[in-house]
């Protein structure tokens, strides 16, 4: 595929050295040579200098014969300017990025794909939306639903109290309410078989249905965490706005802000029921006269990575149970973790997800990048003859790195064993190393 990446910013970087490594034509443009810097060099593509807005630049860039063409500058205008040119120019696909949320409502969905924008991402959506769904359980890292929740993948760290320690995954029960589909041990992930076992101090990903969350909980040794009822933010950026307005009214939510003009703002962008206060939350004597010690969840919003550990860290001395950063450098992601901060948030690996399903040849209903596991999951609808039903799991031959979690029959989520058929129609929840992702495509053509 030909793509085309206007904007070498955070996200875009990102994006361009993913899809480098999967061998794709890859084309890097941005107006500032240096934000370019040696990505030539250091991955397989070519880096040019030019604006998205300028249709003679578009031609250099190859945006006539792109497969995708991708904006994401800093600028929205600019980005929805640049997918309509290029569209116009010959481009199959267009993402642009934006940070408008009425533009995502389906009413101007149409709207927009009349001007020849297949998709909008809004980073700072998608890292709410993922920091509203995390809190939702005390206990866990992560929580996804597939099918409208038919199934769930919950993200767990396993500590020396669970009940599953130690055991090789062949000497389990056969018939489990649950299919572990990942560990994360160190800077390692494992694509488990039967001689791997789990060890105090992984963070496991379960597959399972909802009804089953409580035993799974059991098992892990979580019972004792109490649920969220009350959160202190730090930070009131544009995450810490979406996230406020989708957590549910019966959370007791404050947030803290040091800028006043910006607190000015948050009073009118957020409900009245989020209390706004004027202050920097890295203060302890402030943290403690905000009650730290009887809140249930911190999340650090912050604009720096390191104060955003910093500040969850503190957090969890004070007795916080749950706590979520905010981290843009991908490079801190794996040191949070070792350092057991709790949840991390990187917006750039969540739009970076959305893209990429885009350019995946079969039909994909959703990809996400987990941030706390170098691996993704996908949920792929299965076609009548697709080669995924000709076998049972056991002996389709899934290439090392990739594992069928489970998957959604007819509105109901069902765990996946060995000898299970697949059937058409059947949507495959597969997780799997994100080098491994485009080599499933054969599987459901």
């Amino acid at each position: 595929m030909r793509i085309v990446i206007a904007g070498a910013g955070a996200v875009g970087t990102h994006l361009a050295k993913l899809l480098s490594e999967e061998n794709e034509n890859v084309v890097l443009m941005d107006e500032h040579e240096e934000r370019l810097g040696k990505m030539e060099s250091l991955f397989d593509l070519k880096a040019m200098v030019g604006l998205p807005t300028r249709i003679s630049d578009l031609h250099a860039a190859g945006a006539d014969k792109a497969d995708l063409f991708v904006a994401v500058t800093p600028d929205e205008s600019s980005n929805i300017t640049a997918c309509i040119l290029a569209h116009h120019l010959g481009a199959k696909k267009t993402v642009a990025r934006i940070d408008n949320y009425e533009y995502l409502q389906p009413k101007n969905k149409a709207y927009f794909a009349s001007l020849g924008i297949n998709s909008l991402i809004y980073p700072e959506q998608l890292a709410a939306e993922e920091i509203a769904t995390s809190i939702k359980y005390s206990w866990m890292r992560q929580l996804l639903e597939f099918g409208e929740g038919a199934l769930v993948m919950i993200g767990v760290k396993i500590r020396t109290n669970s009940s599953i320690l130690n055991i090789p995954f062949k000497e389990m029960p056969r018939e489990i309410p649950y299919h572990i589909v990942a560990i994360q041990r160190g800077d390692f992930t494992i694509i488990p078989r039967g001689n791997d076992q789990i060890e105090a101090d992984d963070l496991v990903c379960f597959m399972t249905t909802k009804e089953h969350i409580p035993y799974v909980r059991k098992i892990c040794g979580k019972e004792q965490y109490t649920e969220v009822r009350s959160i202190i933010m730090m930070g009131g950026g544009r995450i810490a706005v979406r996230t406020a307005n989708l957590i549910p009214s019966n959370i007791q939510v404050k947030i803290i802000e040091s800028d006043m003009n910006r607190c000015r703002r948050l009073v009118e962008l957020v409900d009245d029921r989020i209390m706004i206060i004027n202050g920097d939350a890295r203060d302890p004597e402030l943290l403690v006269s905000e009650g730290i010690s009887h809140t249930d969840a911190f999340i650090a919003l912050g604009d720096n990575s390191e104060t955003n550990i910093l500040a969850c860290l503190s957090a969890k001395r004070s007795g916080v149970h749950r706590t979520v950063a905010e981290i843009e450098n991908i490079d801190y992601i794996s040191m949070a973790e070792n350092m057991d901060i709790g949840s991390v948030i990187n917006k750039k690996k969540l739009a970076a997800s959305n893209i990429f399903q885009m350019m995946l040849k079969t039909d994909v209903s959703s990809v996400k990048c987990l941030t706390f596991i170098q691996a993704v999951v996908a949920e792929f609808p299965v076609r009548e003859g697709a080669a995924i039903t000709r076998r049972p799991v056991k002996d389709l031959g899934l290439p090392d790195g990739a594992n069928i979690g489970g998957l959604i029959r007819n509105g109901e989520g069902l765990c996946v064993s060995g000898n299970t058929m697949i059937q058409a129609e059947d949507h495959v929840i597969v997780f799997c190393l994100e080098r491994v992702l485009k080599k499933l495509e054969k599987y459901f053509d």
